[in-house]
């Protein structure tokens, strides 16, 4: 149940979030893939049909083939937080990463992988993976 209860309009069955589980990994350039996050899209406080809800009574004028956005999606438990920032508690604590590398911030050349799939009753639906790599700045030309 939420806390604080929402509006009527905005009221939804507990089980109206979607079982939607995530991963994230850094890849640093010379190094293998480590998993620093493990969540799921049930923590979120508002389901995707409630915040659709929420932009139309406003008047937004949504359409067909409009993208809709969570924002960061982070769990109960400490591996199961959605932002660096907040697995890295705001910089004092380093994550460790496979082959001996820490991480607070990325670094240029960390590759950052991000995973989903649905499961149920022994049934998987994949979402793929998204990449990307963190590329240097370029030089500042005046």
């Amino acid at each position: 149940m939420q806390a604080p209860r929402p509006l009527p309009y905005l009221q939804s069955t507990p089980k109206s979030h979607v079982d939607l589980h995530l991963e994230v990994g850094i890849v640093p350039e010379s190094g293998s893939e480590t998993i620093v996050s493990k969540t799921n899209f049930q923590y979120m406080y508002w389901s995707m049909a409630q915040q659709l809800a929420h932009h139309t009574v406003n008047g937004c004028a949504v359409k067909a083939g409009d993208l809709m956005a969570s924002g960061t999606i982070s769990g109960e438990k400490d591996d199961s937080f959605g932002s660096l920032l907040e697995l890295s508690w705001n910089g004092t604590r380093p994550l460790p990463l496979h082959g001996g590398e820490t991480r607070t911030f990325l670094e240029d050349g960390d590759t950052v992988v991000m995973r989903g799939h649905c499961e149920k009753d022994g049934i998987r639906i994949g979402f793929g993976e998204v990449t990307g790599k963190l590329l240097p700045a370029k030089p500042w030309k005046p």
